[in-house]
């Protein structure tokens, strides 16, 4: 347990922080689902920026890594480019 002040307001901050970076993950594993489920062309070009800007603001805030969010980012391009 901690014995500090500022020990004690770090594992406060820690966990709301910790929160808001599961809801932010949360979100954006939805929409990237939502969109390699889309099968209509239009729809998952108009999602498409969207879910990017996601990915970025998580690699950003340094909850997913940097490489991971350009593997998705690269990933997610050409299956919305191979849809008919």
């Amino acid at each position: 347990m901690a014995n500090h002040q500022s020990a004690k307001k770090r594992i406060r901050s820690d966990q709301a922080k910790r929160l808001r970076n599961r809801y932010y993950a949360k979100t954006t594993r939805t929409a990237i689902k939502s969109l390699r489920n889309t099968s209509n062309k239009k729809e998952a070009e108009e999602s498409l920026p969207r879910v990017i800007s996601l990915i970025d603001r998580l690699a950003k805030k340094s909850v997913i890594h940097k490489n991971k969010a350009s593997n998705l980012k690269s990933k997610l391009t050409k299956q919305v480019n191979s849809l008919q």
